[in-house]
């Protein structure tokens, strides 16, 4: 088994693992709850754009955040959890979060880049060249967006579309935060009290 399956099988089981090792570590503050409340609120802001546009394995998505960064849910998931472990209050855990980010999730796109070079080989190479892998590029892809309408389906003119959006069930990310962000409250009152 290589390292991008054995990532892609264990991103998010490990994520199950590191929630009880966060409410253990976690020191927050009234500081570190509104900082890292603003970071994570970008991160799932970006992952719920992002769910708007994709056609997961239908087409070549080269639209909204497409058009900035081939993988833009993978992107606001970083911000999303790094969000949640400055809320903790913890370097350790802040540290630990990004290290084991970088070790799943890089294998992961690398894996899903071949897939979607499998699917759509002609317009992923030249889509690839010009739009990175993780970090986005501050102007959209628009000069090959125009040459792809074609062949991946007219998307000139699709904005966000909320049934996508529903039909991937980003919601339950932004669930998942105010349950994580009302623990963590919890446990700053209860250190305040103790």
């Amino acid at each position: 088994m290589t390292l991008r399956q054995i990532a892609q099988r264990i991103r998010v089981p490990a994520g199950f693992v590191l929630a009880p090792l966060l409410f253990i570590t976690a020191r927050p503050t009234a500081a570190t709850l509104i900082t890292g409340a603003a970071v994570a609120v970008i991160g799932l802001t970006i992952r719920g754009w992002a769910s708007g546009y994709l056609k997961k394995n239908e087409e070549l998505t080269v639209t909204g955040p497409y058009g900035h960064t081939r993988n833009p849910l993978y992107f606001g998931t970083f911000f999303l959890g790094a969000g949640v472990a400055i809320g903790a209050g913890t370097l350790l855990f802040t540290v630990l979060f990004i290290g084991l980010y970088l070790f799943i999730y890089l294998p992961v796109m690398f894996a899903e880049a071949d897939t979607m070079r499998a699917l759509f080989p002609r317009d992923y190479e030249d889509y690839s060249k010009q739009v990175p892998l993780f970090l986005p590029r501050l102007t959209p892809y628009r000069e090959a967006h125009n040459r792809q309408a074609a062949s991946v389906g007219n998307q000139e003119g699709r904005g966000f579309d909320s049934s996508l959006y529903l039909r991937h069930r980003e919601y339950r990310a932004a669930f998942g935060l105010l349950v994580v962000y009302v623990l963590l409250a919890v446990k700053l009152v209860l250190l305040s009290a103790g």
